[in-house]
């Protein structure tokens, strides 16, 4: 099953770490915790602060220990199909995680959500033919549902921006599906993919 992951982290540098993490699977289903700091991560940056608005003092006080997320992170969602906006980014957060947490880093891999987007419309638009333009048509769904939803307010919470990431997903699947309807009217073939 699809799962749509974010985590918000301590700062953009090489030092950063994560401090929250959520995931939100293709059902409906989420789960996002709080993190609290290993003593060795260290790294603060104010600015990412006043983005996500998450202060250190809460994670210490409020966040789950960093290895008990890393095992409920492998635990829930080893074996499916993970995805991030920012797989390099969140990659990195997530090897952290798993290496402070004492769990193998390469049981949980990110796919770019993106990806998942574009392999979506196509198939909902699978009985377009030719090739190239079922291709044309599936990219063209994608970046218009891409630039709809990018005036959209970004909430900077883990999940708050997974769900987000659903619902582009799903939103890029009802417009493809809606374009395969209208191109079978158009070519009279009345075949129009997956719903």
């Amino acid at each position: 099953m699809l799962a749509f992951l974010d985590f918000e982290a301590s700062s953009l540098g090489k030092k950063s770490y994560p401090i929250e993490v959520a995931w939100v699977f293709e059902d409906g289903t989420s789960e996002s915790h709080l993190i609290k700091p290993a003593p060795e991560w260290t790294d603060w940056d104010p600015a990412a602060q006043a983005i996500h608005g998450i202060e250190r003092r809460v994670l210490e006080e409020e966040g789950e220990d960093h290895r008990a997320v890393a095992t409920r992170m492998v635990e829930v969602l080893a074996g499916h199909d993970l995805l991030a906006s920012a797989p390099s980014w969140d990659g990195k957060w997530l090897s952290t995680l798993l290496r402070a947490g004492g769990q193998p880093r390469r049981v949980l891999r990110l796919r770019d959500s993106d990806e998942v987007q574009l392999e979506a419309a196509r198939a909902c638009l699978a009985d377009v033919e030719p090739a190239a333009a079922r291709e044309a048509l599936a990219r063209e769904v994608v970046g218009e549902v891409s630039q709809r939803r990018n005036g959209r307010v970004v909430a900077h919470r883990a999940l708050a921006d997974a769900k987000a990431e659903l619902a582009q997903w799903l939103e890029v699947r009802v417009e493809a599906q809606k374009r395969a309807r209208d191109y079978g009217a158009l070519t009279g073939n009345t075949e129009h993919g997956p719903v």
